[in-house]
């Protein structure tokens, strides 16, 4: 089985990013940049199938500038076998990323994508479902476990009601959440060996992907601040003070 794994880059989940001051989006100048946090999950899951002996080969893609490879170095250190960079300068929203990674699809075949169920710098979560309904693929997301038997995988979900837990038939498109499983940390020997491992640029405009019709961002602005909040000693007051504000 060969896995696929689609990784972001996006700003460090550590770091508090600020607003231009001309409301233009976010600056990130001298900003860290790190793997989406849930699409490294998911790479820690397909380097764990192919240590269990379930998996032949790990494959991580990304997409965007030259400065990507970074992370996918981070993935190759992680114990990715290889690494493919679709390279582009354009802003890349869901869907086109959806269009260009099932054109990856269909030229590696690969027997299961792996991807974060959203990126935590948009926040969408809508790429691995339009990625299923472009291949005409079995989906399940926000896995919070995975097991692989056969030519099928049971995914277990958290679910408003509990757990749940679906069979879908490989290939497939499985999206993973935060208690799927802690990834591991690099060590320097891994660095050094990942730069060694095969890493494929390829022109985004080579996989015949038209660009479709982007959203634009008007205005960035802060969050309104909160105002500060009172304490009061008994209900009465507490119902006075939410007429007040008029809640009641």
């Amino acid at each position: 089985m060969r896995i696929m794994v689609c990784v972001k880059r996006v700003v460090d989940f550590n770091v508090r990013v600020q607003v231009k001051s001309d409301g233009s989006g976010m600056n990130l100048d001298g900003v860290k940049m790190s793997m989406n946090p849930f699409d490294e999950i998911a790479v820690e899951e397909a380097i764990r199938k192919k240590e269990a002996g379930e998996a032949t080969e790990v494959i991580v893609v990304s997409i965007g500038g030259s400065e990507v490879q970074e992370q996918l170095r981070s993935a190759l250190a992680m114990g990715s076998d290889r690494a493919i960079l679709v390279e582009t300068d354009s802003t890349v929203q869901p869907l086109h990323a959806a269009k260009l990674l099932a054109a990856l699809v269909e030229k590696e075949s690969p027997d299961l994508v792996l991807m974060g169920k959203q990126a935590i710098d948009d926040d969408c979560n809508q790429t691995p479902q339009m990625l299923s309904a472009l291949l005409n693929w079995p989906q399940a997301t926000f896995a919070s476990e995975i097991r692989i038997e056969q030519n099928k995988a049971q995914v277990k979900r958290e679910v408003d009601a509990g757990l749940e837990t679906l069979e879908v038939t490989l290939p497939a498109v499985i999206s993973t959440d935060l208690r799927l499983n802690e990834p591991r940390y690099i060590k320097l020997p891994d660095i050094m060996k990942a730069k060694k491992k095969p890493l494929e640029n390829i022109a985004a405009e080579t996989l015949g992907i038209d660009k479709p019709a982007e959203m634009e961002v008007l205005e960035t602005q802060v969050p309104a601040g909160r105002s500060k909040g009172i304490q009061v000693k008994t209900t009465d007051e507490l119902v006075a003070a939410l007429k007040e504000k008029g809640v009641l």
